[in-house]
């Protein structure tokens, strides 16, 4: 059976569903509501032609002058709903995809254009990922305006969505592909002639055949130059109309001068001929970027495609029992079934059933987490050994996974000021060559003007600043990547540069050096024909179906035995039948009549008990992260001073900082309190990194140098935060600084190369001692090697490791109140 996709929205059609549209006398498939409802405004505005130009623009995306008209659809707000979201500051932001982007100078062009327009506030484009986002205020901008002006200066815009993200990476490296072919067989086959030529020239050659043979290299050369190398004339007129000097302009000159001399000496008969060191220059030229480009779709697709990996459809609970449908149909309080081994396509709680789930998507932890009825399930978990029957709870842009990808989008989107430092070098440069160019040709017009063009075409060539404005961009994607497969979830552009300059690290205690939930700590039998194994299955059926907090610490031995009648007495504890038995469980005065003096220690005393008095005692408290003394330890050994600071007022704090190994440490500290010790710190010259998970810790996080939110953290905490600890283990903390430090490392041996080598090639060409396709093979050469030198980063391993630990560091720490 053939597949199917949506009109609107390009993704596949769910077998048997019908959501159809009727859009210019036909009837077009939608794959969900959604789209159908989108589709039905779009026409019912009567700007249906936006389909129709839609399709002309991925046929034909260079041809014509951008009608305005066009781009009306995305004023409407079903369609804006796809790639527009409200900012914190009652603006909007628009993320939108860029098709031609090819170097720096795009971003900076785009981001000028763009931040001209009257009611656009911030504009912030990323080369890599080729997405433009687009702060602006609706009652003064449309988002229509920034799609036409984007077309205007000769790029391609298209709504920033999962469907069009992926064509436009496809379309790209098709073209690529073609382009490099293109030039690739030209440049074989023109060699053969210039071979030829060459020999002839020393051996002798018959005039008519010398001809011929020009002829012939003129045609080869000539969709090399006006297909293969279009996209550098075509960056290069938009760098000039913008006014910016960027690296396409050289390379244009060089391009551009060679063919049209080639051409005059083969029209009129006379000079030289050099079609073979054009094509092998754009041939050179087209296969670093090629690599370039292949780089920057690994790292970004690499955190983009999350959304990628959700189903195309769910098996949705109805009447007449589960139906497949699509996923985008999914709303809350839909109830879904999720079969063994389903990748779970929206967070929910479980209604029914009992299953273990992989969530290391999301948490990085490989072991399947027990779920039971009350149980938070996440999109893009898979489900295990058995069936569950899930109640929606959020879907869409609204799950955990969308936030996590927003937060990627968000990091991939901030540009550092380090790649800001080397976009203005590489503009400066590129006019110094271009005087230094001119200035060798009048020199060799004197010395011998035959060779004056040639060797000013070498200067343009070899000197062309592609290494250099890939040096710190492509370090950064390739670190952020290898951050992410270590576990840390780069959510603020700056922190790479951050991390190295770090001299202390601050962390919360409960939910951080802490795990932040209720752990069953001890238990303390006060009736000898009980076990502890059976007051943990007592504890957990009565506390299986309650809700409360502390039910969590009794999560792992829920549903082992069967409660009924259970009562829930609020501020008391809960009571049930279990086994025919009359069970409490909670304050001492509730759980039994004549209940003994509570054990001493830290942390919450339950009482279990019957009708015949108290049967145990169980301690309820927090555990230390299994990681955290490794981790401080590997912290102190890298040189960073550690301390503990928390609003937990109890003496807690002191023995954990004890157990740690740390010597600094408040305890009691309110937000306000943990913010004024913060700028105080600043102020004495540190630079902190703030490692927390709570409300509390907002403004700390805030106001950090870096800062570093755990996954179970609060929403608005991570939301603060310069990265996520996707996983438990504090440990990714000093290979994340480690790995920072390699990074600089790196950025400066990119940009020592690349200066080094222009300081070296350019006297050389200036000199004549260069001909023009050595000088292309060298600055496609160095581009290369500024690439594979960054790409090294992303297999980086810390000394002594050849993968994660996965070891644990036992110990437990109990939590008092007021950490939160």
């Amino acid at each position: 059976m053939t597949a199917v996709n949506c009109f609107h929205c390009g993704l596949p059609v769910a077998p048997g569903s019908s959501f159809p549209v009727l859009i210019g006398g036909t009837e077009r498939p939608m794959c969900c509501p959604g789209c159908q409802a989108v589709a039905g405004a779009i026409v019912a505005g009567g700007l249906d032609s936006f389909y129709r130009y839609r399709d002309a623009r991925n046929e034909r995306p260079d041809q014509g002058t951008p009608d305005p008209s066009q781009w009306q659809a995305y004023d409407l707000p079903e369609v804006q709903a796809e790639f527009v979201r409200d900012s914190d500051q009652g603006a909007k932001i628009a993320a939108l995809l860029v098709g031609g982007i090819s170097c720096a100078a795009c971003v900076w062009l785009i981001e000028k254009h763009l931040g001209r327009l009257d009611g656009v506030e911030r504009v912030s484009v990323n080369a890599s990922t080729q997405r433009a986002q687009i702060c602006f205020d609706p009652a003064r901008l449309q988002p229509s305006a920034l799609f036409t002006e984007l077309a205007r200066i000769g790029y391609r815009p298209a709504a920033a969505t999962a469907g069009n993200s992926e064509q436009l990476i496809q379309t790209e490296r098709r073209a690529a592909l073609r382009r490099l072919g293109v030039a690739g067989l030209g440049t074989m086959q023109v060699m053969m002639f210039a071979v030829a030529l060459y020999f002839g020239a020393a051996t002798g050659i018959d005039r008519e055949l010398e001809r011929y043979l020009r002829w012939v290299s003129l045609l080869i050369a000539t969709p090399v130059v006006f297909y293969a190398a279009r996209p550098f004339f075509a960056a290069a007129w938009r760098s000039l109309t913008g006014r910016h000097l960027s690296m396409d302009v050289p390379v244009s000159l060089a391009i551009g001068l060679a063919y049209a001399a080639s051409f005059y000496a083969t029209l009129f008969d006379v000079g030289e001929v050099y079609f073979e060191s054009i094509s092998m220059f754009t041939f050179f030229l087209l296969l670093g970027r090629t690599v370039e480009m292949r780089a920057r779709h690994r790292a970004g697709l690499a955190s983009g495609g999350l959304a990628q990996l959700l189903p195309l459809t769910a098996n949705r609970m109805g009447a007449h029992g589960a139906r497949s449908v699509p996923v985008t149909a999914l709303r809350v309080d839909d109830r879904i079934l999720l079969r063994p081994g389903d990748t779970i396509p929206a967070d929910g709680e479980v209604v029914d059933g009992s299953s273990g789930v992989d969530e290391s998507l999301l948490s990085g932890e490989a072991a399947l987490q027990q779920k039971e009825k009350g149980s938070q399930v996440f999109a893009g978990s898979v489900n295990g050994d058995s069936a569950l029957e899930v109640r929606v709870t959020a879907a869409g842009k609204f799950t955990r996974l969308s936030a996590i990808e927003r937060l990627v989008e968000d990091a991939q989107l901030h540009k550092p000021k380090q790649v800001a430092l080397a976009d203005r070098i590489a503009g400066v440069f590129v006019g110094a060559v271009l005087v230094i160019a001119a200035a060798a040709f009048a020199v060799w017009w004197q010395i011998d003007p035959q060779r004056a063009f040639w060797v000013a075409l070498s200067v343009l060539v070899v000197t062309c600043p592609c290494a250099l404005s890939l040096a710190t961009p492509a370090a950064l994607a390739a670190a952020t990547l290898r951050l992410q497969q270590l576990g840390l979830l780069v959510a603020g552009g700056h922190l790479l540069q951050t991390l190295p300059g770090i001299t202390r690290v601050v962390l919360d205690k409960t939910g951080t050096l802490t795990l932040g939930e209720p752990q069953v700590v001890r238990i303390q039998l006060l009736r000898e024909s009980w076990c502890e194994q059976r007051v943990r299955q007592v504890a957990g059926a009565l506390e299986w179906q309650t809700g409360h907090p502390l039910a969590r610490a009794f999560r792992a031995w829920s549903g082992q035995l069967a409660a009924s009648d259970v009562r829930v007495h609020t501020g008391q504890g809960v009571e049930g039948r279990v086994q025919g038995q009359c069970l409490r469980l909670g304050r001492p005065d509730f759980a039994a009549q004549a209940a003994p003096a509570i054990p001493g220690g830290e942390g919450q005393w339950l009482l279990l008990g019957d009708d015949d008095g108290p049967i145990a005692w169980i301690l309820i408290g927090d555990r230390l992260r299994p990681s955290a003394q490794m981790a401080l330890a590997q912290l102190q050994d890298v040189g960073l001073k550690a301390e503990l600071l928390s609003g937990d007022p109890s003496p807690e704090v002191a023995r954990l900082a004890a157990v740690v190994g740390i010597d600094q440490y408040r305890a009691g500290v309110s937000p306000e309190d943990k913010l004024a010790h913060l700028r105080s710190l600043q102020e004495a010259g540190e630079r902190v990194l703030m490692v927390g998970d709570g409300i509390n810790d907002v403004p700390v996080l805030s106001g950090a140098d870096g800062s570093v939110a755990m996954l179970s953290a609060a929403d608005l905490a991570q939301s603060r935060a310069d990265a996520i600890l996707l996983r438990g283990d504090l440990r990714v903390l000093p290979r994340a600084l480690l790995l920072a430090r390699r990074c600089r490392h790196i950025i400066r041996q990119n940009l020592l190369w690349a200066l080094g080598y222009n300081a070296l090639a350019l006297p050389l060409a200036a000199c004549g001692l260069v001909p023009p396709w050595v000088a292309a093979l060298g600055m496609s050469a160095s581009s290369l090697i500024v690439v594979l030198n960054s790409l090294r980063l992303s297999r980086w391993q810390p000394a002594g490791e050849s993968r994660p630990s996965t070891t644990n560091v036992t110990g437990a720490a109990l939590a008092g109140p007021g950490d939160h």
